[in-house]
């Protein structure tokens, strides 16, 4: 196992290579970059703006927009001052051609040096690790709620399959399926949070503003009185998938044959599911794991961290994606990938954890 281990580790460094080369170039090639962003910024703040830019060697600087602009150059820059443009350029890192920048950022982040955030201010680490702990605890919540319902949900549903209790629980989870998470997310914040109805949770945040005053109690109040909608709006849609997966995935161990023998041999039903039925069962749901994480952490909760005003992971991607912060996307992107890879590994390890039958390194 420890030579499979070492392989898929190997992988990473190419995989996470490929995957931000293809996403550097197709950022670079985007419209509006952050030298665009920042040139609408400064239009709209004034001369004041424009005067601390402007403090470059004039000569230099024109050789500088000359030379961007037989390079494609901004179209945001046309018609506006070459000092401004070339002091804004120095300030991106964009008086550099593009290879020499492809090839800074591969070896920052060869030692994790992420640089500094273009638009906000602190360095990319800070900024994530300020916005993580927002991120894991409704990753978190999320994933375990969905997980403790879904799967027993899904045991009951295969050992009652075709009663009642089967068929008005599929109807609910196609309900709570067809809504989207942000849909009822805003639905949430209309009925409770003083859209029209009851003002009975706050509106943004994950903590009240005096949550440092507070006892550990109340602190503790305070934090699930904050996260309730948005827990609530994230696993709304979670339920249906992962609970109808375990239910087939028990049905299709129910009816095979070493099941049938087990019990002519005399064994109890619940000895005969959670000995023989449940281990062979999981395994197709420990294969969805990965993609529920990453789904729950990093795509899923974006919507609802933007409308409930949550500064995690997800709004700080969305953010430097509009701003073209490209610092920001790329550690973002780079993080996530990382993470992606190693839960990977950390499924098949719980592979043959589950079923030690399973030997990834006999298979090459």
């Amino acid at each position: 196992m420890g030579v499979y281990i070492l392989k898929r580790l190997l992988l990473m460094i190419p995989t996470l290579w490929i995957i931000i080369t293809i996403n550097f170039l197709i950022v670079q090639a985007a419209p509006g970059g952050p030298v665009e962003q920042a040139i609408a910024a400064s239009r709209g703040m004034g001369s004041g703006m424009m005067d601390r830019l402007t403090n470059a060697n004039q000569a230099d600087v024109q050789g500088a927009v000359a030379q961007s602009a037989s390079e494609g150059g901004y179209k945001g820059a046309r018609g506006l001052d070459p000092e401004i443009i070339a002091a804004l350029e120095k300030r991106f890192g964009f008086d550099k051609p593009l290879h020499e920048r492809y090839f800074d950022m591969l070896g920052d982040y060869l030692t994790f040096d992420f640089g500094d955030s273009l638009f906000k201010a602190g360095s990319v680490v800070d900024l994530i690790l300020a916005a993580m702990p927002v991120s894991i605890s409704l990753g978190l919540w999320t994933l375990l709620i969905v997980y403790l319902v879904s799967i027993p949900l899904g045991i009951m549903k295969a050992l009652r399959n075709g009663q009642s209790f089967d068929r008005w629980t599929s109807i609910v989870l196609s309900i709570f399926y067809a809504i989207p998470g942000f849909l009822f997310g805003i639905l949430l914040i209309i009925l409770f949070a003083g859209g029209q109805y009851f003002d009975w949770f706050p509106l943004r945040g994950m903590v009240s503003e005096n949550w440092d005053s507070l006892s550990w109690p109340d602190k503790i109040i305070d934090y699930f009185w904050h996260m309730a909608l948005p827990i609530t709006a994230s696993v709304i849609g979670g339920f249906s998938t992962l609970a109808m997966l375990t239910k087939n995935s028990f049905l299709d161990e129910i009816n095979k044959q070493y099941v049938m023998t087990a019990r002519a041999k005399g064994l109890t039903p619940r000895k005969v599911l959670y000995t023989h039925v449940f281990r062979n069962a999981m395994l197709i749901i420990i294969a969805g794991f990965p993609s529920a994480f990453l789904g729950i952490f990093f795509t899923g909760a974006l919507l609802i961290e933007i409308i409930f005003s949550l500064n995690g992971l997800g709004l700080l991607g969305y953010e430097a994606v509009l701003q073209r912060d490209y610092p920001v996307i790329f550690s973002t992107l780079y993080i996530f990938t990382l993470i992606g890879l190693i839960v990977g590994l950390i499924t098949d390890l719980t592979y043959t954890w589950v079923d030690p039958r399973i030997d990834f390194e006999s298979r090459g």
